[in-house]
């Protein structure tokens, strides 16, 4: 488990990142969820679900602390914080600005998609909603990327 989590803590961030658009806030998500996923690796039944299960709790944290610190979504507004991102893997920052602007639902599912690889059945998964719901929101994400972009 611990292991899982020190190999994918830059996409864990990334998707902390995506939802509380705030670089510390990020950070506190990933190290909460990271408490939260090894007190409570025992529970988990099938190891080779560990990824999908960690990415949940990532969600989930990140969920909890929009709700409990009732935040605006932010929008990136400087270079600094662009630069960080992109640092984390991604390499347009048009793109990330662009995502930024997103719903972080929307900007989520992009995410998991296109920068993570993950199947839109893992992501419907991952994210607790259902496979048409993803399905839809992804089409709906790309349309409004697209048109924000050109």
């Amino acid at each position: 488990m611990e292991q899982e989590l020190l190999d994918n803590y830059k996409k864990y961030y990334r998707i902390a990142f995506s939802y509380v658009k705030n670089e510390a806030d990020a950070l506190d998500v990933v190290q909460e969820s990271a408490y939260k996923a090894m007190k409570s690796c025992g529970k988990l039944k099938d190891a080779a679900l560990a990824d999908t299960w960690i990415y949940r709790i990532v969600i989930n944290t990140a969920l909890d602390l929009l709700r409990k610190e009732q935040k605006d979504v932010e929008f990136l507004d400087s270079d600094e914080k662009e630069q960080s991102v992109m640092e984390e893997g991604y390499d347009r920052a048009d793109i990330m600005a662009t995502l930024a602007t997103l719903p972080a639902k929307d900007s989520s599912v992009l995410i998991l998609r296109y920068f993570e690889s993950f199947p839109l059945e893992q992501i419907a998964e991952m994210t607790g909603e259902n496979l048409s719901t993803v399905k839809s929101r992804l089409y709906r994400a790309q349309e409004k990327l697209r048109l924000k972009l050109q």
